[in-house]
C-alpha cells in the first residue's frame, strides 16, 4: 500500500476503522516531503513534528469515539492563508517576519474534521502572478518536469498534490490560480461560488471582491469532498451566504445525469488564442463525451466587446495600489518588479476608470447568465498552453500569435468575474505529453451540477471506453 498514492476518502475511512493510524500517514507523507520537496520548493513551512503531533491528536479523537469526516487526511495550505503560529508571508518579503495568529477559516474546519495540516505552499507574491515564484522563497517546479513551472498562483499547492505529498490542497482563486495550475499538473481543480467557503479574517486581499477558496485533488471524488467539508456560512465575511450551509453535494455525486444542454467553446466567444495540439486534444475530450451520450453543441456567450483576456485587471492593480503603494515607496527593493509594476498601474487609474470596470464585471455577469438561460454548462479549455519553461512569465507564442503576459490565463478570470463555480478536470496531453484541462463551468450555485458532470465526464475521458 503507497500512502503517497492514497485518496483522501480512503485515508479517512481506513483510519476511521483502525486499519491505519493518522500517525502512520502523517509519517509516511513526511518521508516523502523530505525525499521530494528540495527538488520541488512546493512546501516552504514545514515542522515533521508538529505535524506527527497533530496526527497523533487525532488518533486520540478517533480512539475517544469522535465521528472524523477527514479522519488522518494530510492537507497544504497556501502561503495567502493563515495557519495559527506558523509563518504566513503572502510570498513577499513585507511579511518574512510575521507569524499567524490563528487559523484561517477553511484550515480551522479542515482541522476540526480531522484533516491534518502539512505545511505551507509557496505562492507568487500576493498571489497576483500566473506563474510561482518570488523574492523571498523563490521558484516552485513542475513534478511532471522540473525544467518547467506548475503555473500559479497556486503552483506549491498543486506540486505537493502532484508529488505525492498530500493528498489535498487549500488553494486560491481570482481569476484561476486553482484551476489553471491543477491543468498543467494533471489534477482536479474547483472554483466554487463565491461566497461558498467563508475566508473572514487573514490577510487583505487585493482581489477580494473575486476571489474564492478553492480545492485541489486528484480527481473529482476528492474534492468534492474537501468542498462539502468547507461549505458553510459566517456573517463577519461579506460574501458569504446562508444558504451554502445546507448545499448537499457528495449525495448525489454520483447520481446518474439528467438531459442536460452542455456548450462547448473552445475560444469562449473572444477570440482567445490557443495551441494547435491543445486545441486538437480537447475537441478529442470533447467527442468522447458526445459519444457516452452529452448532448454538446458549440456555443459562446454573447460578451460585451471588452470581453478580452484580463478586462477587470485595473481592479486588482488599484487594490495592490491601495495596499501596498506606500511599502512600494519605502522598500522598492523588497517587491518583486512584475508585482511592482502592476502596483504602478494601479496607482494611475482613476475614479471613473475602476467605476467603468464594476460595471464591465456587471454586464458581463449578465451575458453568462443570459446564456445559462440557454445551456445548462459549458465547456472551455482551461489553459491555452502545456507548463512552459520555468524562467518564462508565459510562453512567448500560443496559436502561432505573440502572447501577452496573461495570455496563457485568458480561458479563466470571466468566470471570476460572473461569480460562478468552474472546474478543471484532466482532460489529455499536449504535444510535450505534459497534461491538458477541461474546464466545465455552471451558473451560479450549481456547484452541485458542475462537480456532478465532473465526476461523469472523468470517468469517460479516463477509461477506454465511456
Amino acid at each position: 500500500m503507497d500512502i503517497g498514492t492514497m485518496r483522501a476518502r480512503d485515508i479517512a475511512a481506513r483510519v476511521t476503522s483502525g486499519a491505519l493510524t493518522a500517525r502512520a500517514v502523517a509519517a509516511a507523507i513526511c518521508d516523502e516531503v523530505e525525499r521530494r520537496n528540495p527538488a520541488l520548493n512546493a512546501l516552504i513551512h514545514f515542522d515533521r513534528v508538529a505535524v506527527l503531533a497533530e496526527a497523533e491528536a487525532v488518533d486520540r479523537r478517533v480512539a475517544a469515539g469522535e465521528v472524523l469526516p477527514l479522519a488522518g487526511v494530510p492537507f497544504t495550505t497556501k502561503d495567502n492563508l493563515w495557519v495559527e503560529g506558523r509563518p504566513a508571508t503572502f510570498g513577499s518579503r513585507l511579511f518574512r517576519d510575521f507569524v499567524a495568529p490563528r487559523d484561517s477559516w477553511c484550515v480551522a474546519r479542515l482541522r476540526a474534521l480531522g484533516a491534518v495540516m502539512l505545511g505551507i505552499t509557496n505562492c507568487s507574491e500576493f498571489a497576483c502572478k500566473g506563474v510561482t515564484t518570488n523574492l523571498l522563497h523563490g521558484a516552485t517546479r513542475n513534478p511532471l518536469d522540473l525544467s518547467r513551472t506548475p503555473g500559479g498562483s497556486s503552483g506549491g499547492a498543486v506540486a505537493a498534490v502532484a508529488a505525492g505529498l498530500g493528498p489535498l490542497a487549500l488553494a486560491t482563486d481570482a481569476g484561476g490560480s486553482t484551476r489553471r495550475p491543477a491543468a498543467h499538473t494533471g489534477l482536479v481543480g474547483f472554483k466554487p461560488t463565491l461566497g461558498a467557503v467563508p475566508n473572514p479574517w487573514g490577510f487583505d486581499d487585493p482581489n477580494h471582491m473575486l476571489s474564492v477558496i478553492g480545492q485541489l485533488g486528484r480527481d473529482v471524488e476528492d474534492v468534492a469532498l474537501m468542498f462539502q467539508s468547507l461549505l458553510g456560512f459566517d456573517a463577519q465575511d461579506p460574501l458569504s451566504q446562508p444558504e451554502f450551509s445546507h448545499m448537499q453535494v457528495l449525495s448525489g455525486l454520483k447520481a446518474p445525469l439528467p438531459p442536460l444542454r452542455v456548450a462547448f467553446s473552445m475560444d469562449l466567444g473572444c477570440d482567445l488564442a490557443i495551441d494547435e495540439d491543445v486545441a486538437a486534444a480537447l475537441q478529442g475530450s470533447v467527442a468522447r463525451l458526445r459519444a457516452a451520450g452529452w448532448a454538446v453543441e458549440e456555443a459562446s456567450p454573447a460578451w460585451p466587446a471588452a470581453a478580452r483576456e484580463y478586462p477587470l485587471l485595473a481592479l486588482q492593480q488599484a487594490e495592490l495600489a491601495a495596499l501596498f503603494g506606500e511599502a512600494l515607496a519605502r522598500r522598492p527593493e523588497d517587491i518583486d518588479p512584475v508585482i511592482a509594476d502592476q502596483i504602478r498601474l494601479g496607482q494611475q487609474v482613476s475614479g471613473p476608470q475602476l467605476a467603468a470596470v464594476l460595471m464591465l464585471r456587471d454586464k458581463l455577469s449578465q451575458s453568462l447568465s443570459a446564456f445559462f438561460a440557454d445551456y445548462d454548462l459549458l465547456l472551455c479549455p482551461t489553459a491555452p498552453v502545456e507548463a512552459w519553461a520555468l524562467d518564462l512569465m508565459g510562453p512567448p507564442e500560443i496559436g502561432g500569435r505573440p502572447a501577452g503576459p496573461r495570455g496563457h490565463a485568458a480561458y479563466t478570470p470571466l468566470f471570476n468575474y460572473c461569480n460562478v463555480p468552474a472546474i478543471s478536470i484532466p482532460a489529455g496531453h499536449g504535444k510535450a505529453g505534459l497534461p491538458l484541462g477541461l474546464q466545465i463551468v455552471g451558473q451560479r450555485h450549481a456547484d452541485p451540477l458542475v462537480l456532478r458532470a465532473a465526476w461523469w465526464a472523468e470517468r469517460c475521458l479516463a477509461e477506454a471506453a465511456c
